[in-house]
């Protein structure tokens, strides 16, 4: 407030100062005028007008500076009265605060001293409480005690007999839910797979023909057998060293046999022998240079047999190292079937069951033509089938998807996507179908014995009969011993056995049978 003041103070002596200065100017400029003119007379007036000017001026500026230096005083003290009046509202605010401040910290004594009392309360409830609850176990003891001697049963003994009702309990009602489930699940699966795989294996149906481990070379008469074999048998020795395989000459006519489990060699062997008799010039030297020949050939035609292959199931993009493995396949066989045409077939039949469930119907073709992969150099290095396809495919940097559909094709792993799943399935109806395969019968008695073996472990097994060729398992249970609720669950444990332990075309019925007689004779 001091120093507005004092700003209306020096305001006023400025214009005083001002005013002065001008004036003086004023009057300097009119005495210069006034010698100039020689005119004193009008020097004087102007001297009398300039005093006359000064001294207006100067009241002027008092009276302004006396009003200013009064609406400063009015302001200070207008600002004064706001200013205590804030000062008041202030400190009525802090006391009003103090009250409450005062009134919370009365109420949480009070409640302090409320939950003080409460603990020391509950603390003596608590020991009431253990009071009660040793009386009540002792009592319990004596209830206890009671009646263990009028049940004549220990606590054990109880325990043990519950148990077995609840798991009689138990087991009836998995069985109930076991057989409900499946029944939902073949109604309502059932129909919708048995229209997709009908569809597939109709869109892609072919005939099968057993590959043999023989071929045959016409020739074009019997005077060539001859000179095949070649004097003291050097030809066909040289033939058999080049190519291993058994050359057999017999009394077919007009005909002989090449032998060998190697269908490649004895390919080698035919296209060799076939040069041979129409060129007619057989002897050793010439024999080297048609088995080279052949070899070359032999090459070409695995590679166009896997570019087929490729174009026949819209597989592309496939290193060219791979499209020659698959093109060996041609000269390989599973049980008798042909393995490039089971993995065609394989690869189509995924396909379209992926096409009709709405998965990656390339990504199944892919994993269906690469399967067996590992079938066209098995018989060159050790593991299995299995173990090789997948350490080639990730040789060439396949698809994780690929490969994990060819590791559980037969159930090495588990299969993780549903492509994989449908593998699995494509496989099973190609290697199944009538006149596809072909099996031993040391290996098909096996299977059998296998089947029974199994059904025969479970306890309560009176009989087991395979029968439909292995496609059934049919198992007599003791009634005694199993009742109808166990009976479905050891179905079921039957079934996952075999399905763990077994390796088999298609599917096999597990049928448990349980029969109760009740026998007396009339005398």
């Amino acid at each position: 407030m001091d120093d507005i003041f004092t700003q209306e103070m020096i305001v006023p002596s400025i214009i005083v100062f001002l005013v002065t200065l001008g004036i003086s100017g004023f009057i300097f400029f009119m005495i210069e005028k006034a010698r100039d003119k020689k005119g004193l007379s009008k020097l004087k007036n102007a001297e009398l007008e300039a005093n006359k000017m000064i001294d207006e001026a100067r009241k002027t500026a008092e009276a302004e500076r006396k009003e200013r230096v009064i609406l400063a005083k009015e302001e200070i003290q207008k600002e004064r009265a706001e200013l205590d009046k804030e000062i008041r509202e202030r400190r009525a605010e802090t006391q009003k605060q103090e009250k409450r401040l005062l009134q919370k910290e009365e109420t949480l004594d009070r409640k302090i001293d409320n939950m003080e009392k409460k603990e020391i309360q509950l603390a003596e409830r608590v020991k009431e409480l253990d009071n009660e609850r040793e009386e009540l176990d002792t009592f319990k003891q004596k209830q206890i005690e009671q009646l263990e001697k009028i049940a004549g049963l220990s606590r054990e003994d109880a325990k043990q007999y519950l148990l077995s009702i609840l798991q009689e309990s138990l087991i009836h009602e998995s069985a109930v839910m076991i057989k409900d489930m499946e029944a939902k699940a073949k109604d309502e699966a059932n129909k919708k797979a048995k229209e997709i795989i009908t569809y597939a294996v109709q869109k892609c149906a072919a005939d099968h023909t057993s590959e043999t481990t023989v071929s045959v070379v016409s020739l074009p008469s019997d005077d060539m057998k001859g000179r095949i074999i070649g004097r003291e048998g050097r030809n066909i020795k040289t033939l058999e060293t080049l190519t291993g395989i058994d050359l057999i000459i017999d009394d077919t006519p007009e005909a002989v046999i090449i032998s060998g489990f190697d269908p490649i060699r004895r390919e080698v062997a035919r296209i060799a022998l076939e040069k041979l008799v129409t060129d007619g010039r057989i002897h050793p030297g010439r024999i080297e240079e048609m088995v080279e020949k052949a070899k070359v050939e032999l090459e070409n035609i695995i590679k166009e047999e896997g570019e087929r292959a490729s174009m026949e199931t819209g597989v592309i993009g496939l290193h060219p190292d791979l499209i020659k493995l698959i093109g060996k396949l041609k000269y390989r066989t599973s049980y008798g079937q042909n393995v490039l045409n089971h993995s065609i077939e394989v690869s189509q039949l995924a396909g379209i069951m992926a096409e009709e469930l709405g998965f990656d119907s390339k990504l199944a073709k892919r994993a269906g033509l690469l399967h067996d992969i590992g079938k066209s150099i098995d018989h060159e290095i050790e593991g299995t089938h299995v173990e090789i396809g997948v350490d080639i495919l990730k040789k060439y940097k396949e698809n994780d998807i690929v490969i994990n559909a060819v590791q559980a094709h037969h159930g090495d792993v588990e299969p993780q996507t549903m492509e994989a799943v449908l593998i699995q399935a494509a496989d099973a109806i190609s290697a199944s179908r009538p006149g596809a395969r072909r099996e031993t019968l040391e290996t098909y008695i096996k299977r059998l014995e296998k089947l029974e073996e199994i059904a025969d472990s479970f306890d309560g097994v009176d009989k087991s009969f395979a029968i439909q060729a292995g496609r059934e398992i049919r198992i007599i249970v003791k009634p005694e011993n199993v009742t109808d609720d166990a009976m479905i669950v050891m179905a079921r444990d039957i079934a996952k056995r075999i399905e763990d332990e077994m390796e088999y075309p298609g599917q096999i019925k597990v049928n448990v049978v349980r029969e109760t007689r009740a026998i007396e004779y009339a005398k």
